[in-house]
């Protein structure tokens, strides 16, 4: 989608925002000096784009590298390898990637001996293309192929260019302890679940990533527990479709689903706080609504994307919901749990939208209160059902305005719920210094909203209370108190 508009709310993760946070947070992480035996002396370089599983992806990667020597670098001046890890979901991320390789190629030029790889689910879609078109690439993984990496670096090295975009019915990375690049040693992904079944006629994703496979759980505990050991405070469950996790304990025989799943990880401790992303809401249950509001450390926060609120445009989708099932589970999310807040995906203009249908997903978005939400018109991406079915026959003025008016409805119902706030008592857990001043710190609440309120004396990893005093669309701001009886 390679459109730019002029509002760069702060809130609302418009594509441009999305685009624009990833080329500065994502990309660089800390200066983590491995205390490797294997240290060959070489460094690599690795850039991030896309959703929160290619970020976690890319952890992996650092880990598979570490073992066989190399260190992560944050200079790319100083760098053997670079790396970058791309996202398909749109055609606007995918002319990022281009942007990119273009400067990786400047740098080659004179550096003839540093290698480029291209990862992930771009390098997935496009394959060979990459290594006819792109001369500068000298290995191509996609999402299931990390493991070879060390292999297809020796022979990059020695001038051969490699390829391994093989997709797995099994590869989970269970057994692979994630190196935590960047981030703040408060919060981290841990990955519970690999690809997608669901084949929405708009997406990519289940011809990137493959087949729907989900990771042991004792794994994941492990990898959870070591975290809050180390210090992390909150961990977010990354899936594709989260609430299709399943997994059989060979011990007991005994399935696990998602709800239990939920409350294993909730146990470890009450101050490790439990997040996840992302849901679908033909698989969303009462009894994972019941599983989180049942544990205080569970947060009370869904992100439950309908794409669209018109029961002929999802039948299009290929979401396999309709629009009375959409709303039958925003109604037990908040009957269930009537603190939880949602948030939403919304897609404009897909093929054949009406002004009926628009309406109707502005009236989704009304009854649903999503308090943020990432909103697109729709970008044809190649090799989709809707691609192959489908005339994108929505004129492009129109999908813009009508994505205008998506976005100005988003801007109101995120005013709203933080005006709301003003008076309340939240528990926050500190995550790091305000952008705009040393004498104050910022964190979330439950519900994923951010506080912003003077240092004193908390600081980073821990819990606070804060009062709201003041809000703006994006943000809250309070005070400290003592904690509530």
């Amino acid at each position: 989608m390679g459109h730019n508009h002029n509002h760069k709310h702060q809130d609302i993760a418009t594509e441009d925002k999305v685009i624009k946070e990833e080329l500065q947070g994502d990309v660089f992480f800390k200066e983590q000096m491995l205390t490797n035996p294997n240290r060959n002396g070489k460094k690599f370089y690795i850039e991030s784009y896309g959703c929160q599983m290619n970020f976690s992806d890319s952890e992996i990667v650092a880990a598979i590298l570490s073992e066989v020597g190399f260190e992560p670098t944050r200079d790319i001046d100083q760098t053997d390898l670079i790396l970058i890890n791309t996202c398909s979901i749109r055609e606007k991320a995918e002319e990022t990637v281009r942007k990119r390789l273009q400067y990786f190629n400047s740098l080659k030029r004179h550096r003839p001996h540093l290698l480029v790889g291209v990862l992930g689910c771009m390098a997935e879609r496009l394959k060979g293309a990459f290594l006819e078109q792109e001369k500068i690439v000298d290995m191509v993984l996609g999402p299931d192929a990390y493991r070879d990496l060390p292999r297809l670096v020796a022979t990059a090295e020695d001038g051969d260019k490699g390829m391994n975009v093989f997709l797995s019915r099994e590869e989970t990375y269970a057994d692979i302890n994630p190196v935590r690049l960047g981030g703040n040693g408060i919060s981290a992904f841990v990955t519970i679940m690999r690809g997608c079944d669901n084949m929405c006629s708009f997406c990519v994703v289940p011809f990137t990533r493959g087949r729907e496979r989900s990771r042991d759980a004792f794994s994941i505990l492990a990898e959870c527990s070591e975290l809050f050991a180390n210090g992390y405070k909150e961990v977010t469950l990354l899936g594709q479709n989260v609430d299709s996790y399943k997994w059989d304990n060979p011990e007991t025989n005994q399935k696990v689903d998602f709800a239990d799943l939920l409350l294993m990880v909730a146990d470890i401790h009450p101050d490790l706080r439990v997040r996840f992303t992302t849901s679908h809401p033909k698989d969303m249950t009462d009894k994972v609504l019941y599983a989180m509001s049942s544990r205080e450390n569970i947060c009370k926060y869904i992100h439950l994307p309908p794409q669209s609120g018109s029961s002929r445009i999802l039948k299009k989708m290929n979401r396999t919901y309709d629009r009375a099932w959409y709303m039958e589970r925003v109604e037990a999310v908040y009957r269930i749990i009537p603190d939880c807040v949602l948030s939403a995906d919304i897609i404009t203009g897909f093929c054949t939208e009406t002004e009926e249908d628009h309406q109707e997903t502005l009236e989704v978005m009304r009854l649903s209160n999503y308090y943020m939400s990432y909103m697109f018109y729709y970008s044809e991406r190649p090799g989709t059902l809707a691609a192959r079915k489908y005339a994108d026959d929505v004129d492009m003025e129109t999908k813009k305005r009508r994505l205008e008016e998506v976005i100005q409805l988003q801007n109101q119902l995120s005013l709203e719920h933080n005006r709301q706030e003003v008076g309340k008592i939240h528990k926050i857990l500190v995550e790091k210094d305000s952008k705009r001043s040393d004498l104050e710190l910022c964190g979330r609440n439950s519900q994923n909203k951010m506080v912003v309120f003077p240092r004193q004396e908390a600081k980073v990893g821990d819990y606070v209370w804060v009062k709201i005093t003041d809000f703006s669309q994006g943000t809250l701001r309070g005070e400290l108190v003592e904690k509530p009886v």
